[in-house]
């Protein structure tokens, strides 16, 4: 069992040798060990070798010497077979390079005695000696309260502002006759039907064709046109004065 001085840490290691990555417990930088070769993958490649050209010289000449290759290259594949599964003594060189790499990289990192984290030199305030969780830089602390102070009065603002001036009404108008969306125009664009609004005589107020009475000041409108009785003109329902002839109505 490998036993750190800090919780945060990547074991890199391979067969062929053993390297280790120790992490900031603040910001979670990293720093890594020397790469130490195994001595068991150095003699299991010798191995390999010597037993592979044993076992060509055998098979080249026959006879003895190609039995005694042959059990030479076995002997060679089982000791390649039992380092393969980590023998003990690469346990050993993993625990021993373990202890040399945290002694290499120990130095990079301080223990802070508030919250017991390891932290770089990044993270570590000289002037408290502590941590910068525990007790973040003055100079940084005031640049990150005047901005957040900054964000929160731009918001406060933004919510006050006037962004837009204009009149917030419906567009859609429908038609007094079909009862169907009449468009924008002067006439119905289903029936064809004039769309212009009436006013009330009594107030002036605009109302759509068809009211029978003021929605503002409950006058009777009428819904048919005005006919005047000197000259006959047909004027819109509302009207004071002929438009024709003057005549009041």
């Amino acid at each position: 069992m490998l036993h750190s001085f800090t919780k945060n840490y990547d074991d890199l290691s391979t067969e062929a040798g053993f390297q280790y990555e120790f992490h900031c417990d603040n910001c979670g930088n990293g720093f890594k060990s020397t790469f130490k070769e195994s001595t068991t993958y150095k003699s299991r490649k010798r191995t390999e070798r010597f037993g592979n050209n044993a076992g060509f010289v055998g098979r080249l000449f026959g006879g003895v010497l190609g039995n005694l290759g042959s059990a030479i290259e076995s002997g060679a594949d089982m000791v390649r077979n039992r380092m393969e599964d980590r023998s003990p003594q690469w346990r050993r060189e993993q625990e021993e390079s373990f202890d040399a790499a945290q002694e290499e990289v120990k130095g990079q990192f301080t223990k802070c005695p508030s919250c017991n984290n390891w932290v770089c030199s990044d993270c570590w305030n000289e002037e408290e000696g502590l941590c910068i969780a525990c007790a973040p830089r003055e100079s940084t602390y005031v640049a990150k309260a005047r901005n957040e102070a900054m964000r929160r009065n731009i918001d406060e603002q933004a919510e006050t502002a006037t962004v837009w001036h204009g009149k917030i009404e419906s567009r859609t108008t429908i038609c007094p006759h079909c009862g169907k969306p009449a468009g924008q125009g002067k006439f119905c664009n289903n029936c064809g039907q004039p769309l212009s609004l009436l006013k009330c005589p009594q107030c002036g107020a605009q109302l759509q064709q068809g009211t029978k009475f003021c929605s503002e000041c409950g006058h009777p409108v009428g819904g048919g046109q005005a006919v005047c009785p000197k000259c006959g003109k047909e004027n819109e329902p509302g009207t004071k004065f002929c438009g024709e002839c003057g005549t009041k109505l």
